[in-house]
């Protein structure tokens, strides 16, 4: 894929996503990416110094009772500060409610916000879940994500394109 463009320059964009059980959350992830011509990184591969290369990066994870997986929120607290960089939070979960996802992602966005982090965007859809009792009954929200969260996810990042 050739990348001329003419009289703009393209935003450099970074998706980190911490991703466990079935990867639902990496397959959010990854339709972010295919939109905003994104890399997509685990939390390991990330280095601080490459950071300062995006102009927008997404955060994301599955949610473990009532938070974004430990090792994402490990990542973000060794950020270096920034100032008012573009970032966005994701999540998938076994449970939605616009309180709920705001609730979920108040951690990881409070951390981001005390690092300079502008929050320009938050996306969240459910996810197959096998946790727990789950497992025996043949877990919830089977199939899920599914098109139309996809669908969404990429409408979403469509929506940041200029943040």
């Amino acid at each position: 894929m050739s990348e001329e463009k003419t009289g703009s320059m393209e935003m450099r964009s970074l998706v980190i996503v911490y991703s466990y059980h079935h990867n639902n959350t990496e397959k959010i992830a990854h339709e972010f990416s295919e939109v905003l011509h994104a890399e997509v990184k685990s939390p390991e591969q990330v280095t601080m110094e490459e950071l300062q290369e995006y102009d927008l990066i997404g955060f994301g994870a599955g949610i473990d009772s009532g938070r974004h997986y430990k090792p994402l929120l490990d990542l973000v607290d060794r950020l270096p500060s920034v100032h008012k960089k573009a970032g966005f939070i994701f999540s998938t979960s076994a449970m939605q409610g616009e309180d709920k996802v705001k609730k979920d992602h108040s951690l990881l966005r409070e951390k981001l916000e005390s690092k300079g982090y502008k929050i320009v965007g938050e996306f969240s859809c459910k996810g197959f879940n096998t946790n727990s009792f789950l497992k025996y009954i043949g877990g919830m929200n089977k199939g899920r994500p599914n098109r139309d969260d996809l669908k969404n996810a990429q409408a979403f990042a469509q929506s940041l394109k200029g943040s």
